[in-house]
């Protein structure tokens, strides 16, 4: 679980995803020797701040966002959303400014719906600020903020070890709606004939998907898959011969909506490992969930 710590403790608020972005050219750079097939990595303009791999002759894209939710910091000692972070007065938060780092709670004022930090001086107006991560790890789980996205972003690491023929998109702004993932996908489309998507991401625990069952294939939730490339994926899962959990939901989103809003005719599916505590600073997954979706990405790479 090194790798998963290193990865919570880089700051990456959405809009702000760069020094996550170089820490992976510079992973890549250094592991991708000993990896099945080396990628080609595509980044700068016009990608913004996303990251590409390009392994073989790609047919499927896997889709991990990069970013965060988190806080910015108004006039005087304010603090606006980034994305939906659950907030509590007491919450650990960490960023930097012109003036140095910055560590400092969260206050809520429940009345007035405010919310607020407690350093000891204002903050530089614009300064990002995000959970301070505190990683825990036990026989049976792992606990951080953040485990949404790192985990998708692992998950996709691991896989690229033995990927012979497929694209890797480190993508932005999922966490506060950017249109990146979108914009890449037509861009593999047009350059690279990629018409299937995977978005490796995290869901959370409900009364239908549980801790410990196996990775969770989204049968939909704000987005609608197209019901043909879910069939197979879900056909795939059950030759793969290993337990897996549908999960059915009203609300949420991912890259996959992005790309179902984008004009290009790409199909894409959501599956992940569930998480208790969801967008608070003690997400918790467990470590089984964890190998099932790597494994189960593995299978539907070769077989896709």
């Amino acid at each position: 679980m090194d790798l998963l710590k290193t990865l919570c403790e880089l700051r990456s608020v959405s809009g702000d995803e760069r020094p996550m972005r170089d820490f992976l050219i510079q992973y890549v750079s250094e592991q991708s020797a000993s990896w099945k097939c080396k990628p080609q990595m595509l980044f700068g303009d016009p990608f913004q701040d996303c990251l590409i791999l390009i392994f073989g002759e790609p047919r499927t894209a896997i889709y991990a966002h990069i970013d965060t939710i988190g806080f910015t910091s108004g006039y005087g000692k304010s603090l606006i959303r980034i994305g939906g972070p659950s907030c509590a007065s007491g919450f650990h938060l960490w960023g930097a400014d012109g003036r140095g780092e910055v560590r400092c709670k969260l206050v809520v004022d429940e009345e007035e719906h405010t919310l607020a930090h407690d350093f000891d001086r204002e903050l530089d107006r614009g300064t990002l600020l995000s959970f301070a991560p505190d990683f825990i790890e036990d026989d049976t789980s792992v606990q951080c903020c953040y485990l949404d996205n790192r985990l998708g972003i692992y998950n996709a690491l691991q896989v690229a070890e033995q990927l012979e023929h497929g694209a890797i998109v480190f993508s932005t702004y999922e966490e506060h709606g950017g249109g990146m993932a979108g914009f890449i996908a037509g861009y593999l489309f047009q350059h690279f004939g990629i018409r299937q998507a995977l978005i490796s991401d995290i869901t959370w625990v409900t009364d239908g998907v549980t801790a410990g069952g196996g990775v969770a294939i989204s049968m939909r939730d704000s987005g609608i898959p197209r019901k043909q490339y879910l069939n197979r994926i879900v056909e795939l899962a059950k030759a793969w011969g290993k337990p897996f959990q549908l999960e059915v939901e009203s609300a949420g989103g991912s890259d996959g909506s992005e790309i179902q809003k984008s004009p290009f005719p790409i199909d894409w599916c959501f599956i992940g490992a569930a998480e208790d505590n969801v967008h608070t600073p003690f997400e918790k997954v467990h470590k089984d969930d964890i190998q099932s979706m790597i494994d189960l990405y593995n299978w539907l790479m070769q077989k896709l």
